[in-house]
């Protein structure tokens, strides 16, 4: 990041919110009476989790705990795992990644982008307990990092609503405008307009990673401004109910939310944890592990097009086949040839924009109606 249900369930706003996730947990396989089971000498590595928002049944929070639920059984009893949830960025993320890290967790992943200073601070203090930051971009001897290309399914999600939309007007739902948000908002546009020149995709910010009612009222007036199709990077479903009972067509972000709606949903840009997770804990099982800077894409699988709707028509499925395959081949970049942001000015001339380019990413591209928070 860096740095994350029915219609019925809305109303409760927290969107199956389980408090008691809002202490340190143990899975099954690690609960606190471990040393009574069986297994329980074949326990040799502590494994903990720090999450932004809370582990509901979709979002960016329920994916890197599937990544997690994932590791643990591919690892069984080599592993036990916690997780603390719903942890503020800041002084509160600090405090919990040094609580972890004091109480026997030897490895520890943040999963947030504003958990990158903290996770470095705490680090220090711990140099011999190994740290993945996830979203972020710094690295130190004991902290790793690992992020995902989210703007190659996002180009594909843009596409699909270029074709989809009957208004030519697109609804995203945004949190922070951190390089990563920027970067799916841009490569979205650029998707949509590749299929319908003159589309806008429209923006509103909540300043929030997860709190369901601003992100609910955010697509309302979304939708009031003629969107007909809707997107977000949120880490809640909000958006998909609200899409749901509007009536509108969506394009979930992180989890398939065909559950919230089923008539809405288009597609899913979903993100898929588990195999780092399970790759940098076999290494800190095995010893060799190694401080390292991952930023995967759809090529190995952490990012997919997923859950296309029936109503989508064949010939445009072939199309998106296409472009997933020449993403994956190397054949397509998302942000290629003359670039320019929604002011006019030039962000790129030529060629394909580096990683270092997309990692300072701090515009919005030509055809965002809108501007960043201040």
């Amino acid at each position: 990041m860096d740095i994350k249900h029915l219609l019925a369930l809305a109303s409760a706003c927290a969107f199956l919110i389980n408090p008691a996730h809002a202490q340190n947990k143990t899975s099954a396989t690690g609960s606190p009476n471990a040393s009574n089971a069986p297994n329980a000498a074949k326990i040799v590595l502590n494994v903990g989790f720090v999450y932004v928002s809370p582990v509901t049944e979709a979002g960016w929070t329920f994916q890197h705990d599937q990544g997690r639920k994932a590791m643990e059984a591919k690892l069984g009893a080599q592993v036990k795992t916690r997780f603390v949830d719903k942890v503020a960025e800041g002084a509160d993320a600090e405090r919990v990644i040094r609580d972890m890290a004091a109480t026997g967790s030897q490895l520890i992943f943040t999963t947030s982008f504003g958990f990158m200073e903290p996770t470095l601070k705490v680090a220090k203090e711990f140099p011999n307990t190994q740290f993945v930051h996830v979203s972020g971009y710094k690295t130190a001897p004991n902290v790793a990092n690992v992020n995902a290309r989210f703007y190659e399914g996002r180009y594909l999600a843009g596409y699909l609503a270029g074709k989809s939309s009957k208004s030519g007007v697109a609804g995203y739902v945004a949190a922070f405008p951190i390089p990563e948000v920027l970067q799916g908002i841009n490569a979205f546009t650029l998707g949509m307009r590749e299929a319908n020149a003159k589309a806008q995709v429209k923006v509103i910010w909540t300043s929030s990673w997860f709190d369901p009612s601003k992100e609910t009222e955010a697509a309302k007036t979304l939708i009031s401004q003629n969107a007909d199709v809707l997107t977000h990077h949120t880490d809640s479903g909000a958006v998909a109910i609200a899409a749901q009972a509007a009536g509108v067509k969506v394009i979930a972000y992180h989890s398939d939310m065909k559950a919230l709606a089923p008539t809405a949903q288009l597609a899913a840009v979903t993100h898929h944890w588990d195999a780092y997770y399970v790759k940098a804990t076999q290494q800190a099982l095995a010893g060799t592990w190694k401080t390292s800077s991952e930023w995967n894409g759809m090529g190995s699988g952490a990012v997919k097009l997923s859950s296309l709707a029936s109503s989508v028509p064949k010939d445009l499925r072939a199309t998106l086949s296409t472009y997933e395959k020449w993403i994956k081949d190397g054949k397509k970049a998302v942000f290629a040839g003359e670039l320019k942001d929604n002011t006019g000015k030039v962000q790129l001339t030529t060629g394909v924009m580096s990683d270092t380019q997309l990692g300072s990413m701090n515009y919005l591209l030509e055809g965002v109606v809108g501007g960043l928070p201040k």
